[in-house]
């Protein structure tokens, strides 16, 4: 069983990825309903939180039918990240979570997520300081190295966990590599074979079907995976990953009216906590997910994609359902 700090997240957890635009409640709230055991926020600037940033403070909204979650936090600077913990900590969460791990400019530029990596001892040295401000576990997610010839995730690793890190989520790539090539996650079984190691060492990258997970789990020996870009529009994964592990077959991929329904509830939900305009622009990722595999699909992807009133995306769901009743996805 892996514990991150005295919560108990069963035997090799699926982890929901910190996603920007995508790990919001109603998304959450369906990936938790599949299976998913642990779930992470969006990730969110610990500047924008002491300015008292909307965006940011709104992405602190948590809710009891998702525990255990934890709320990721990004930044450079020592002391707004100390002030930022304790904004998250008066929401209650049951982790927080600093994200070492970001590739995207806009950040790295200023020396945060993936930026960090650059030094080391600064990654150490902020992760020492927010484990001593809070009672609250605090875990990593970061990645490979800045570059291949910086990798030393074996060593950093060892450094976070003798700090406090209560557990740590490894992407298989390096800054250099952002999203392309093929995770590696060979250096992320050297972490958890160090025979120093005792803290969860969770995988990231690459786990888009059951057996990948079975993969990370019996041959890297990992302690959980996380699950990021193969659950977007497609919550279902983390039931079919939990199917195959008990029975080595795979579930009835999820029908017409099942994908209807979770779009409906998804795009609901989203409208409900964030409003219309919003609702209806940022669950639009989801979509091409949602219905992926179904043939000459393109005009109600457009209808679902370009509209801005929600009762035009809701008639593309019903047109879809009509349209392709009893379609069966391979």
């Amino acid at each position: 069983m892996a514990k991150i700090g005295d919560i108990d997240v069963g035997e090799f957890p699926l982890l929901l990825a910190p996603m920007e635009d995508v790990s919001d409640p109603p998304f959450r709230a369906l990936c938790k309903e599949q299976g998913a055991d642990v779930v992470y926020t969006e990730f969110i600037s610990s500047e924008g939180l002491i300015r008292d940033a909307a965006k940011s403070v709104m992405k602190l909204d948590i809710y009891e039918k998702e525990r255990p979650v934890g709320i990721q936090i990004f930044g450079a600077n020592l002391d707004s990240m100390l002030k930022s913990v304790e904004i998250v900590e008066a929401s209650g969460p049951d982790i927080i979570d600093i994200n070492f791990g970001c590739p995207v400019k806009k950040v790295v530029s200023k020396g945060a997520g993936a930026g960090i990596l650059k030094d080391i001892d600064l990654m150490v040295a902020l992760t020492k300081a927010m484990v001593a401000h809070t009672k609250l576990p605090v875990t990593v997610k970061t990645r490979l190295g800045w570059d291949h010839d910086s990798i030393k995730i074996v060593e950093v690793a060892e450094r976070l966990q003798d700090v406090g890190c209560k557990a740590i989520s490894i992407h298989g790539r390096t800054r250099a590599q952002m999203y392309k090539g093929n995770a590696d996650w060979k250096p992320i079984a050297e972490v958890k074979n160090n025979p120093r190691m005792h803290i969860p060492v969770f995988g990231n990258g690459d786990v888009d079907t059951p057996e990948r997970a079975m993969e990370m789990r019996d041959q890297y020996g990992l302690d959980g995976a996380m699950i990021g870009r193969a659950s977007i529009g497609y919550p279902w994964f983390f039931a079919e990953v939990k199917h195959f592990f008990e029975t080595g077959e795979h579930l009835p991929t999820p029908t017409i009216e099942e994908r209807v329904i979770a779009a409906r509830r998804h795009l609901q939900m989203a409208i409900d906590w964030k409003g219309e305009k919003l609702g209806v622009f940022e669950t639009r990722r989801h979509y091409t997910n949602y219905f992926k595999g179904i043939p000459h699909f393109k005009e109600y992807r457009t209808k679902m994609v370009t509209s801005d009133h929600p009762d035009d995306v809701f008639a593309a769901f019903d047109e879809v359902e009509q349209k392709f009743a009893g379609f069966e996805f391979v």
